[in-house]
């Protein structure tokens, strides 16, 4: 007897909705499980880890600045997952916009005026495409596989932030620190009026509902939707793969770069040898989690930006490992892909066939 998945004929809608619910559920339990185990009261742990955020404005306001650059790369990743391009290198080209959109303020410290915000978030864009593109045009022309490429190079681009902010965009005045100059007035994000709330996270909303009209109504997302579910049907169709496969790239690496830029003019406000604690790894979970939909994505977002928060806090009351949040993260990931499987697919028993008689028992 063996177990073999069966692929269903029709999988349930319901389900397709219901499951990321239940994958939050689960890695709950096995939270509560883990505490357990650790010799820690599993209910004081749930409460810091989720509730305590949730009960101060300032907590809040922090919640939503972790949230805000998860959301945006998600949004992004929507794009390249639904086309089946598998664009892992996300927080690589988060640090390249942090990067290119870091340039003015570095080199033109006295700039100020209204067009100077504006011309760093299109640096930021920007310099996420450029980094983007390389793992998209070694698909495209050389069938180079894009999980390793892109992964490598979030590497390349850490590695080149350090040496930058230790070396040439260190700040002379900085008793030696490895930072960047810090970012006047003029060349931050913008608060709303009574809070700590960047402009970025309204703005980000904003992006999710244009990219959900893109995905839903438009001829482009129907191209998405087509090349990924059924590439030879789109090949049929006249549709260009090389072209998409570029395109969910870009659009993937512009919202990165958004989020890198943002980053460094916000909650930072200058450029660090890190601008990231893992935004852009954390959100492939956020795009799954979110069913690959931009608005889901925003949810799905605050709840990944909610175990950040948590974590921070169990290490202070708890006194946990700072590795609780990726153990959380990593749970959920592992829950979500098997709600997924199981929804895809069924499992079923199957006889082993039997085996013939060696010649030499004859």
């Amino acid at each position: 007897m063996r177990i073999i998945l069966e692929r269903r004929a029709d999988p349930s809608k319901a389900m397709q909705f219901a499951s990321p619910i239940l994958a939050i559920v689960l890695s709950v339990i096995a939270f509560f499980v883990i505490f357990v185990v650790s010799g820690i009261d599993p209910l004081k742990a749930l409460e810091v880890y989720f509730i305590e955020p949730l009960t101060a404005m300032w907590s809040i306001e922090d919640l939503i600045a972790k949230a805000t650059p998860i959301i945006l790369v998600a949004i992004g990743l929507c794009f390249c997952f639904r086309a089946g391009v598998w664009n892992i290198g996300a927080e690589g080209q988060l640090v390249a916009g942090a990067i290119a959109g870091s340039f003015v303020p570095i080199f033109f410290p006295d700039a100020s005026g209204p067009l100077v915000l504006p011309a760093m978030l299109v640096l930021g864009m920007l310099g996420g495409m450029v980094y983007a593109a390389i793992p998209a045009v070694l698909k495209t022309r050389f069938g180079t596989n894009e999980i390793l490429t892109s992964l490598m190079l979030v590497y390349v681009a850490q590695l080149f932030l350090d040496w930058l902010a230790r070396g040439p965009w260190r700040n002379p005045a900085g008793h030696n620190f490895p930072d960047s100059r810090t970012f006047t007035d003029g060349q931050l994000m913008p608060t709303l009026p009574g809070t700590e709330i960047f402009l970025s996270f309204p703005a980000a909303i904003l992006i999710a509902i244009a990219a959900w009209f893109v995905m839903r109504y438009t001829r482009f997302g129907f191209q998405i939707r087509v090349l990924g579910q059924a590439p030879r049907a789109g090949l049929f169709a006249g549709f260009s793969h090389p072209r998409m496969v570029m395109a969910s790239f870009l659009i993937s690496g512009a919202l990165a770069g958004l989020a890198g830029i943002c980053e460094a003019a916000g909650p930072i406000g200058q450029l660090r040898t890190s601008v990231s604690p893992g935004y852009g790894f954390t959100a492939i979970i956020v795009a799954f989690l979110g069913r690959l939909n931009p608005v889901g994505a925003v949810f799905a977002g605050l709840l990944l930006g909610l175990s950040y928060m948590g974590g921070e806090g169990a290490q202070i009351a708890l006194g946990v490992s700072s590795q609780t949040t990726r153990v959380f993260q990593g749970i959920l990931l592992f829950f979500v892909l098997v709600c997924d499987t199981f929804i895809i697919y069924r499992p079923r028993l199957a006889h082993a066939p039997a085996r013939a008689a060696h010649p030499a028992a004859r």
